[in-house]
């Protein structure tokens, strides 16, 4: 049987499960979340009383794709000897950002009891002050929610805003909300509460104590590697489930999410699933976000350089291999977390990274620079100056990273970052190191010694 005779996947398949009724609803319907926040959901079992409703980003893609096929997917996990296919059924409903009316319509309903968002740290619109950043796109959302609250918008915190504000309005039947964040960034509830509070406080001051009285921000960490879908995972679905699916998701055997939060409307058994509930997710966020987070940084510009395209390919290299080693030990006396529990850890990223058949592409994990490499790399670069050290991992990051600002390795994809690229176009090495490290950190830029090694480190990449 062709490709194109093959079933579309859809819940008439006589295998398909019913739709969910929508409890859920997601921001960034992506890769990552369907492999993660969906599989924890599907996996519950409660499962069948929580549906999402999940929205997509500016792009359209994943709606389209996975409309026609009733927000089913394949899920393709993919360990080092073999695949394992399994049918995802949690997406009771998909749509694109731009249907804007049926983002109100689901928040003001009293059964939605989460929302969860996966939109990348670009998202949340956080400035480098703490608070919510000022821009032209921020701007545009607040005054058109100053004049009409189901305006569209385009920020997350635009969004969730509005979609507040069509909760209050619906009126106290609405119930509490818990709007939970799945995005790679340190307190990333309190990151969310932050910014959400920062554009309410624009639209309409009274709201925040709504928010106050009425939502929860919970936070989590999450980890599980997902790389883009590709053609040939398509045609391996065909070939093995006998049916077309537009939009499968490959991922890694490994997955871990930790929660910490209140849910005063209820949430999944996510706990029964694998999810893990604590009081504070800060030393798990902050174990994953250096080691697993940081290491892909470096990969990423380092092994870029070195010609390499993805993550299994350059933890092959002894050189990438080394640096990511000297990177972990530096960081390691800093972390909360410590002894056997890092071990362990550490020893399971080198298993995962050396799956060859996860082709997690360098120049996706090098996007937006100036945004991870500061969570990332900064507070262990600091802790090891002041204890004297020179970090051998730490200034070979930073050496990649003002080499791939210069053009090297990975091309740059950094919206926000068009400041660190215009230090790194200084026409010197040394002038580019030390303007890029004062931006980063003015302290940085002085430390001559550091600079120095930095220098030399770009020296040894680019031989």
């Amino acid at each position: 049987m062709t490709p194109t005779a093959l079933p579309r996947l859809g819940r008439s398949l006589p295998s398909a499960p019913v739709a969910p009724p929508i409890r859920i609803v997601h921001l960034g319907l992506g890769n990552f979340h369907r492999a993660h926040q969906a599989w924890y959901t599907a996996h519950a079992p409660d499962a069948a009383d929580w549906g999402i409703a999940a929205f997509t980003g500016r792009r359209p893609d994943a709606a389209d794709a996975l409309g026609p096929q009733g927000g089913l997917f394949t899920l393709i996990t993919r360990a080092a000897d073999a695949d394992r296919f399994e049918l995802i059924g949690s997406l009771a409903e998909v749509r694109p950002a731009r249907d804007h009316d049926r983002f109100l319509e689901l928040l003001a309903l009293p059964q939605t009891a989460i929302v969860t968002i996966t939109v990348t740290e670009a998202g949340y619109r956080l400035g480098v002050d703490g608070c919510l950043a000022q821009s032209s796109e921020v701007a545009a959302d607040v005054a058109a929610l100053q004049a009409d609250p189901r305006a569209t918008v385009v920020t997350l915190p635009g969004r969730l805003v509005g979609g507040l504000l069509a909760r209050r309005a619906a009126g106290a039947d609405s119930g509490a909300l818990t709007v939970l964040s799945c995005d790679n960034l340190p307190h990333n509830g309190t990151v969310t509460r932050t910014v959400v509070t920062g554009l309410a406080a624009e639209v309409d001051q009274t709201l925040v104590d709504w928010i106050d009285l009425n939502v929860e921000f919970a936070s989590s960490m999450v980890d599980r590697i997902t790389p883009a879908t590709t053609d040939t995972d398509r045609d391996i679905v065909a070939a093995h489930e006998g049916y077309a699916d537009e939009s499968p998701v490959p991922t890694e055997p490994f997955s871990e999410w930790v929660i910490a939060g209140t849910f005063p409307a209820g949430r999944p058994a996510w706990d029964r699933s694998g999810a893990r509930l604590v009081e504070d997710v800060a030393p798990f966020e902050q174990r994953k976000l250096t080691l697993l987070n940081g290491s892909h940084t470096l990969l990423a510009y380092a092994g870029s350089i070195r010609g390499h395209e993805s993550i299994d390919a350059a933890i092959a290299d002894p050189a990438c291999r080394a640096w990511v080693e000297a990177f972990w030990d530096e960081a390691e006396p800093h972390l909360i977390l410590s002894g056997p529990q890092i071990a362990a850890y550490r020893s399971a990223l080198l298993e995962r990274y050396r799956n060859p058949r996860i082709r997690h592409r360098l120049a996706q994990i090098a996007a937006d620079g100036s945004i991870k490499v500061p969570v990332r790399f900064l507070a262990t670069i600091r802790a090891e100056r002041a204890a004297g050290r020179m970090p051998t991992g730490c200034t070979t990051l930073l050496a990649a990273w003002v080499l791939h600002l210069r053009g090297h390795g990975a091309p740059v994809n950094d919206p926000g970052g068009k400041a660190y690229v215009g230090d790194a176009a200084t026409t010197g090495i040394k002038d580019a190191v030390v303007a890029v490290l004062s931006r980063l950190d003015a302290d940085l830029g002085t430390d001559e010694t550091l600079v120095d090694a930095v220098v030399g480190r770009t020296e040894e990449l680019t031989r």
